[in-house]
Parts: C-alpha cells; sequence; structure tokens
C-alpha cells in the first residue's frame, strides 16, 4: 500500500518584504537545531527546484539538470564554511580593496558511486580542484557497511575535505567514509560533508558520533526513516541521485 502520509512542515516561502498573504506555502526542511548541521535557505528557487526533481513526471535529462543546479548551490554554501583571512588587493585605478582569500587547500571526496554526480558541480567552483574516491557497499552476510575501495591524495591530511553524497539515510557509508578519512590523518573539524537530502535520525546520529565537523544539506526530510529498506524505496519514490522510477541511473553530470 502506498504511504499516504502527509508533509506537515509546510511554511509560507519567499523574499521578507513580501506579505504573509503574498508567500505560497510548500513543504520545507525540518528543523534538527544542532550546531553542526547547516540546512540551505528554504527559498523559492530551492523549494522549486526540489519539486523538479520529486516529481514523477520529471524526465531524466530534467532531472539531471535540476539536480545539478541543487548541487552548485551546495558546492557554494559549503565553501563559505571554509577559513578566511584578511586580504586587500589594489584595484586596477590604484585604490586598495580590503577583501578575503581562502586559506589552506581543499579536496572533494565522492562516496561512489552517488557521489560522483556531484564531483562536476564542484569543479565548476574550484578550478582545479583535486577528487578523491571511497567505494563503500553493503556486506551481503552482515548488512554492514563495508570498504571495497578507496583512491585519495597523498596529502589528504593537510587539506579540507568536501565529502560528496547526495543520499543520507541511516548514515552507514557516510559514517565509514569519514572514518576512512580520519584513518588518514585528516582532522575531524576539516570535514564537509554536502548532501542533497538527509533523513532526521541519521543526521541527529552522525551529528553526534562527528560534532566537530559540519554538515551541509538542501533538505531534510521527516519522511526518511532510518530502516534502510523502506528509505531506498522512499528514495526511489522521490526522485534522489542514484534511482529514479526504480531504476537505477549512474548520473554522469556531462550526460544529457
Amino acid at each position: 500500500m502506498a504511504d499516504k502520509t502527509q508533509d506537515t512542515h509546510t511554511t509560507p516561502v519567499g523574499p521578507s518584504y513580501r506579505t504573509h498573504q503574498q508567500k505560497p506555502s510548500a513543504t520545507v526542511s525540518v528543523d534538527v537545531k544542532l550546531d553542526n548541521v547547516h540546512v540551505l535557505s528554504q527559498t523559492p528557487q530551492l523549494i522549486a527546484l526540489l519539486s523538479k526533481i520529486r516529481s514523477k513526471e520529471t524526465e531524466r535529462a530534467d532531472f539531471i539538470f535540476y539536480s545539478n543546479r541543487i548541487i552548485r548551490l551546495l558546492v557554494e554554501e559549503g565553501l563559505n564554511h571554509l577559513p578566511v583571512i584578511e586580504h586587500t588587493v589594489t584595484t586596477p585605478i590604484g585604490r586598495n580593496y580590503n577583501g578575503l582569500m581562502f586559506q589552506g587547500k581543499i579536496c572533494g571526496v565522492s562516496i561512489m558511486r552517488a557521489g560522483e554526480a556531484m564531483e562536476q558541480g564542484l569543479r565548476d567552483c574550484c578550478r582545479s580542484v583535486r577528487i578523491g574516491k571511497i567505494l563503500i557497499q553493503r556486506d551481503e552476510e552482515t548488512a554492514q557497511p563495508k570498504l571495497f575501495y578507496d583512491k585519495l591524495p597523498e596529502d589528504i591530511a593537510d587539506r579540507w575535505v568536501l565529502l560528496l553524497d547526495p543520499m543520507f539515510a541511516t548514515g552507514g557509508s557516510a559514517t565509514m567514509a569519514v572514518q576512512v578519512l580520519k584513518a588518514r590523518g585528516v582532522p575531524e573539524e576539516h570535514i564537509l560533508f554536502l548532501n542533497l537530502i538527509a533523513s532526521p535520525e541519521g543526521v541527529k546520529n552522525f551529528s553526534a558520533k562527528f560534532p566537530r565537523l559540519r554538515v551541509v544539506t538542501a533538505f531534510i526530510d521527516e519522511v526518511c526513516h532510518t530502516a534502510c529498506t523502506h528509505c531506498r524505496n522512499v528514495l526511489a519514490n522521490q526522485a534522489f541521485l542514484g534511482s529514479r522510477r526504480e531504476e537505477v541511473w549512474m548520473l554522469n553530470p556531462n550526460d544529457t
């Protein structure tokens, strides 16, 4: 039987200068109130993009296009959480401009396979960024996540890491990925986990386990339960990356 649970987190959305009556109501992210979890502002643009990738009417090419739009927003917000220092430059007309510049080095690490769909969004924002990969699959006998493969920059311990994975249910794969990074010498506070849609339970457990890293997500969905089997069905029905209309699509950002 289809799940007929109705979303309850509806609220008027829109610019502050519009009156309450001028703002349409929409389903917005669950507020988990965690210091190290940052949810993108639930703007009309973001809600419209999420509506596109959730709709069963959206075609594959459009799904890729709109999900890439959200990924770009996530990357841009993630970069806001990197350390910066004051930096003064001289303009072409000889005036000083008191600006900022990034401090340190960064790299991306995608949790294969779906995380690879987020790599191009990072490359679009960060020229010549280095990107590593981690492949984690569920052990058929124990049902626990198991590391199958990793390829990471040799100097990753000296970099800030943007960990990429669009789907976050129980957090098993992300947890193992963070453990791999920490084993390679990456400080926990140097890890930013970028994610499209997450479950409240997964985010809360992950946040408690790694209190010094930061999660940046577009949406925390109350109907994304922790039971893995059910959650995979939710992801497929709601058009998450890596799964679409019960058909697995390996989304290449250059695929049209």
